[in-house]
């Protein structure tokens, strides 16, 4: 037969008592925390808010989201620093690469009432945001469908979602022989954070 526990000392027996006031303490403050509104007689539909601690928040919980808040502040910071590097090194790669045939293309249409005679051999295609840190651009394909060299003149306008023109953009080929193509790049720096759409304005063969 086994032998009776022993009786619980009174260390024991104070240390229980204990740790079942501070679990109904505990207990007591979540029921506080969390208790509804049941005045009126009915469910409101809507808990009632917590109450803050009257001291506020722990120090090491103010430290965390103090470093939460600077790593989050950094992360934008690298983040708009990267995509102005991006659309910085875009913009100069394709001025760089146009070499003097946006002047040339601005001047020839000086000379066009309307459309152009090259409408046709223009295609346009919108280049993704993240290839040019951001700005709105387009490919110009440009083909020359007729039986000998010419050299091109487009304009391109972006316009916002009401067609209203906020940009203009020149680009140019010469040169190009019968059958070939040429895809010079239109961009604007203009309203970065709206959408635009590109559209060609003017296009002529000389």
């Amino acid at each position: 037969m086994s032998p009776s526990p022993a009786p619980a000392g009174p260390g024991l027996r104070l240390r229980s008592a204990t740790a079942a006031a501070l679990v109904a303490l505990a207990a007591g403050g979540f029921a506080g925390l969390t208790a509804c509104d049941d005045s009126g007689g009915g469910a409101s539909g809507s808990a009632s808010p917590a109450s803050q601690p009257a001291g506020g928040l722990p120090s090491s919980l103010e430290s965390l989201a103090s470093q939460a808040q600077s790593a989050a502040s950094a992360a934008a910071s690298t983040a708009a620093s990267s995509a102005g590097a991006v659309a910085s090194s875009f913009a100069a790669s394709v001025e760089a690469k146009a070499t003097g045939d946006q002047a040339a293309a601005k001047a020839e249409l000086a000379k066009v009432s309307g459309p152009g005679n090259a409408g046709q051999d223009v295609h346009l295609t919108g280049l993704p945001t993240e290839q040019t840190g951001g700005l709105h651009a387009a490919l110009v394909t440009i083909t020359n469908h007729g039986g000998s060299t010419a050299s091109y003149a487009v304009k391109v306008e972006f316009t916002d979602s009401g067609g209203k023109v906020v940009d203009t953009a020149f680009v140019g080929a010469k040169d190009v022989k019968a059958g070939k193509k040429a895809s010079p790049v239109a961009f604007t720096i203009k309203d970065v954070d709206k959408p635009l759409f590109p559209r060609v304005a003017q296009a002529q063969r000389y």
